[in-house]
């Protein structure tokens, strides 16, 4: 104490009831704080996680067009192709049925990627309603399925970063690590 203050008087001290008034003003503050940052979090990972659907249904979408030809084979035209040129993106050659109700074509076209090379041939499954040809067997599979490989890598990127979910984020970049490794090991 200091000499020169007088001794504290009882009536000085600060009442019970304005330190809880004075907590009361304190929490309200923190607890808005708590919601905002739990509001803030719950939005980071609905948002997340929404683009990781998108991301995921957009390799699925770009597998299927080619996946759907390949996989269900039942009532499809089968047979075998003979690449005689490539030109622009696309491979044209002669068309050798290997189905019943098959004909044969002189001319169809595969589309020209790492699984078509010219002067090969290749098993194939015509497009129904046209001459365009895939790939069939295991090879075609994979490679009709190559883009969902691409997209589980994406998404492995996003769920690791956005949702902070490092073992799912690991089991899909393995799942797509394999598909693109065995497509390109299939091809």
């Amino acid at each position: 104490m200091i000499p020169a203050m007088p001794p504290p008087s009882p009536s000085a001290a600060v009442p019970r009831p304005r330190r809880a008034a004075h907590r009361t003003r304190r929490a309200a503050p923190r607890r808005a704080v708590r919601v905002s940052r739990a509001a803030l979090r719950f939005g980071r990972v609905a948002s997340m996680a929404v683009v990781t659907a998108l991301i995921l249904v957009a390799g699925v979408w770009a597998s299927w067009g080619t996946a759907q030809h390949v996989m269900l084979t039942k009532g499809r035209e089968h047979g075998t192709v003979e690449v005689a040129r490539c030109v622009d993106g696309v491979c044209s050659g002669r068309y050798t049925p290997a189905s019943a109700g098959s004909r044969e074509r002189s001319a169809v076209v595969i589309e020209d990627s790492v699984a078509v090379a010219p002067d090969r041939t290749y098993s194939v499954v015509v497009k129904p309603g046209s001459d365009q040809v895939v790939r069939s067997g295991p090879a075609g599979v994979l490679h009709a399925w190559a883009p969902l490989g691409g997209a589980l890598l994406l998404a492995s990127v996003v769920v690791a970063g956005g949702l902070r979910r490092t073992r799912a984020a690991q089991v899909l970049a393995g799942a797509g690590a394999l598909l693109l490794t065995a497509a390109f090991l299939a091809l």
